[in-house]
């Protein structure tokens, strides 16, 4: 077996080639530039050994070698991935004092000439690709979900300094109403010397919504009234935290239409399970990737890094552990937040649930059971190709 070590750079790559079998570099380190030219060097170097008989490694390491893999994989070459954690605690194993771009394509060569019973690599397949955009999608969606997190906290500060009896008057925030008054007035002050016929306008909705106790004549009551501090900059501040936040629904609601298409041409089975949605179906099958690579359910289980760990010593072994929290943040987010209307609707999770609370697990513990098992539903249902039914799990 032909090996080619591809250290990953930004601007430029490096390669070397060892033969197997006597550990022999038949190609000392060369650099080439992340571009056509440069990839057209390295396929035609690999071209002088058979096809077949020539695995391609390199690290999985952000974005940069994105382009690489797909260019190699879509001219037939098989390409193994590297988590950068391997390549690094394999370094550190051979005393490696420094790191080189060209001992680290050498060091990629000899991690895949390992003879290790688990492999420190996976092989990358044409078909990857199709969940790229779905992972991109879901993950665009979270991140957006923070930022509007972030900015929710913001306003709410600056609504605790300019009339911090404003989200008393109402059941719940950011509804058409409440939103309308910010916008318009922003601080109790300008509130309390508004015109009424003005607030009346930010109450009329359309028809739009849930109607509310709360009216204008109230409302202008309780600013006059106010503490609150008739800041201008909390005011400017507000209108624009207010103009990014619907901005931020606007791009979600986008996501969530593409999301939702990718999701109807899927139609994977895991979406019979009550609970989950396109979008965290899609989110968990694109961070999981093709389950067919997986042999056993415990295997996306240490993936996802929701498997405790194990402590054990001697005489000694920790009854209490976390969770390992490898893996991709995203997926496990998804799962501890698709876990609670999974245990809602199915009675065979909630019965399990409380089982766990009923051992003396905690509620973060008991949850954490029901996401292994979601996942061992998950994968059983993917490779089967079968509907979920509760009756199956009693």
């Amino acid at each position: 077996m032909f090996l080619v070590g591809i250290d990953i750079g930004k601007l430029s790559h490096v390669f070397c080639i060892m033969d197997s079998t006597t550990g022999e570099f038949l190609v000392e380190p060369v650099s080439f530039k992340n571009n056509k030219q440069g990839f057209d060097l390295l396929i035609n170097k690999i071209k002088s050994f058979p096809e077949k008989n020539v695995l391609i490694g390199m690290e999985d390491t952000g974005h940069y070698h994105f382009n690489l893999l797909k260019f190699l994989l879509d001219a037939g070459h098989t390409v193994a991935l590297i988590n950068p954690v391997t390549t690094d605690m394999t370094r550190k194993m051979q005393l490696g004092a420094t790191k080189d771009d060209n001992l680290d394509a050498q060091l990629i060569c000899d991690i895949l000439a390992s003879n290790q019973r688990r492999k420190g690599y996976r092989i990358s397949k044409v078909n990857s690709f199709e969940l790229y955009e779905q992972k991109r999608l879901t993950r665009e969606h979270h991140d957006l979900k923070e930022q509007l997190n972030v900015y929710s906290n913001k306003l709410q500060k600056c609504i605790d300094i300019v009339f911090p009896e404003f989200n008393s008057l109402f059941r719940s925030k950011y509804g058409i109403v409440y939103m309308n008054v910010l916008k318009t007035f922003g601080s109790a002050d300008s509130i309390a010397h508004a015109n009424i016929r003005s607030i009346r306008k930010c109450f009329e909705t359309n028809g739009r919504g849930r109607q509310i106790a709360l009216t204008p004549e109230r409302l202008k009551e309780v600013a006059k009234n106010s503490i609150g501090f008739p800041s201008k900059a909390e005011v400017i501040e507000m209108k624009h935290l207010i103009a990014m936040m619907e901005l931020i629904h606007e791009q979600i609601r986008e996501l969530d239409k593409k999301i939702e298409e990718f999701s109807l041409q899927l139609n994977s089975p895991i979406l019979s399970i009550p609970g989950i949605s396109h979008f965290s179906g899609t989110s968990i099958l694109a961070e999981l990737g093709d389950l067919h690579n997986y042999s056993t359910a415990s295997q996306i289980i240490k993936f996802a890094g929701v498997s405790p760990y194990k402590h054990k010593s001697s005489q000694y072994e920790a009854q209490h552990t976390a969770i390992t929290k490898k893996g991709s943040r995203y997926l496990r987010k998804t799962l501890y937040q698709v876990i609670l209307p999974v245990i809602k609707l199915n009675p065979v999770f909630h019965a399990y649930y409380r089982h766990k609370l009923s051992q003396g697990k905690g509620h973060r513990c008991a949850q954490g059971h029901c996401v292994r098992k979601l996942l061992r539903i998950i994968y059983h249902l993917v490779t089967t190709n079968q509907q979920f039914d509760s009756e199956l799990l009693r």
